[in-house]
């Protein structure tokens, strides 16, 4: 006789120790105990008598027991014990709770680390603790959906930060790579976000491009009232157009005043890892004013390691920002000029304004990589005679431009 629900509900518990089983019918029964209610089926599979457990009255109810049944005799209809299911599908449960998004990408991590360089590195795990961590951390990896992670990186797009959004969704879609080469999860669902995040416009570094323009941003450099270190910084930012960090970052070791040479060390350039460790350091000629400009610091900063030592302590260089602070004491916005504006100033100029100076030659002065898989590998031109000469004709021509000279000349086609 089946049960009911009532039955199921008032059955109560008698004195018998090992309890008291009901019969529902094709093998599942309540097992009823002072403990409590428990469903469980009876059956044979390759002639040996099993059971299984089928879960605890009342977060099981006889309906959802019967159904229950239903599909472990399916699984015994195709041949598969349903308790070996039972056990396989709790530990992938486990194994799927364990590999979690948070634990997959510290992992991932930790094996590019060596690959990496320390400041990309640690940006890549910021962004993961900061914006993805917080909602998928805990979350399986392999349960993981595309909607699910759309959700978490418009939450970035929210707040205006459109490139954030886009890095973080290429971040996650490095974690799921990984994921299924480690075999944690079958896909990667940032694939399928292709096209739903808003574009992200790239504003480029603001730079003073009009040689009039540049004359009065000289003069005022020129005039600069502030530390004497910032405002060499601010000269060498236009005559030498290297990047801001390696203009703060510089050491007097660098500098070699006979051969007129800046020599920045392969490490300490913006370059990936291996190319920091295999490859040759820039050199930067340095014209007349150039060295001028540091001759005349020498006597201030020349005792200790950096050019541009910080103001609190000469252990560390000034600070990355110096540079933009004073473009905007002396009335600049950051939508006039930039420190990494210098380098775009001088791009232009000496393509636009100078004639007989090659593409590659200020390309090679900017440390700009080569084009194309195996463009550093094989292109190891410096253009050096071409570069000393470049340099002298730069500073000479930012000489005429401070002293507002009517200096108009263009290339000829």
């Amino acid at each position: 006789m089946a049960l009911t629900d009532t039955f199921v509900k008032n059955v109560k518990p008698t004195d018998a120790v090992a309890g008291v089983k009901h019969t529902d019918g094709q093998g599942l029964y309540l097992h009823v105990k002072q403990a409590g209610k428990y469903w469980r089926l009876n059956y044979r599979f390759l002639g040996k008598q099993k059971t299984l457990a089928l879960g605890v009255y009342p977060a099981v109810s006889l309906a959802k027991a019967r159904k229950r049944r239903d599909k472990a005799r399916e699984l015994l209809a195709d041949g598969i014990d349903p308790g070996a299911a039972k056990r396989e599908d709790k530990q992938a449960a486990i194994t799927a709770a364990a590999n979690t998004f948070e634990l997959v990408a510290r992992e991932f991590h930790g094996t590019k680390i060596a690959a990496w360089s320390p400041a990309y590195s640690a940006k890549w795990l910021r962004g993961m603790v900061k914006d993805l961590f917080p909602y998928l951390g805990k979350q399986p990896i392999a349960g993981i959906t595309a909607p699910g992670l759309l959700a978490v990186v418009r939450k970035a797009e929210a707040r205006g930060a459109h490139e954030t959004a886009h890095t973080l969704k290429q971040t996650a879609g490095q974690v799921f790579r990984y994921g299924i080469q480690t075999g944690r999860c079958d896909r990667d669902p940032s694939v399928d976000l292709h096209g739903a995040l808003k574009p992200a416009v790239v504003k480029n570094m603001a730079a003073i491009l009009e040689p009039v323009k540049v004359g009065e941003l000289l003069r005022a450099i020129h005039a600069y009232a502030g530390q004497p270190t910032t405002r060499t910084a601010l000269v060498l930012s236009a005559l030498l157009f290297q990047r801001p960090g390696n203009i703060r970052q510089m050491e007097w070791a660098w500098v070699d005043f006979d051969n007129a040479m800046l020599t920045i060390p392969s490490q300490d350039m913006k370059r990936r890892v291996h190319q920091k460790i295999n490859g040759r350091p820039h050199l930067v000629p340095l014209a007349p004013q150039a060295l001028a400009a540091l001759a005349e610091l020498r006597p201030l900063t020349g005792h200790g390691r950096y050019v541009f030592p910080s103001l609190l302590t000469g252990s560390r260089p000034m600070s990355d920002n110096t540079v933009n602070v004073a473009l905007r004491r002396m009335g600049y916005t950051k939508d006039d000029m930039t420190a990494h504006g210098f380098r775009a100033t001088a791009r232009t100029l000496l393509i636009e304004r100078i004639p007989g100076i090659s593409d590659d030659v200020i390309e090679a002065q900017l440390a700009h990589g080569k084009s194309g898989p195996l463009g550093s590998a094989y292109d190891r031109a410096e253009f050096m005679e071409q570069r000393r000469k470049m340099m002298i004709v730069w500073a000479d021509y930012l000489d005429k431009l401070r002293m507002g000279a009517d200096v108009i000349q263009f290339k000829k086609a």
